[in-house]
């Protein structure tokens, strides 16, 4: 699989299991946002598999969602 590709599946699963989460605890992308202190621009743009998210975001969306980062990046590559 290429490089752009990969990255693509990856990002593209990362934010399925984010919305999943987010959906699963009656949250609005808004509110995640406000409770990770990101832009709610950012988790639409997430959730759409567009963005590579950094390792620090990657904590406080877990937090925000109440589960562990761990559950987030499991068996993405």
């Amino acid at each position: 699989m290429a490089r752009g590709r990969e990255r693509s599946s990856v990002t593209v699963e990362f934010g399925r299991r984010v919305r999943a989460f987010r959906k699963e605890r009656g949250l609005s992308q808004e509110r995640l946002a406000e409770l990770a202190g990101i832009h709610r621009t950012y988790v639409g743009s997430l959730e759409r598999g567009e963005r590579n998210v950094a390792l620090i975001n990657i904590v406080r969306l877990a937090r925000a969602l109440e589960v562990n980062a761990a559950d987030l990046v499991r068996d993405l590559g």
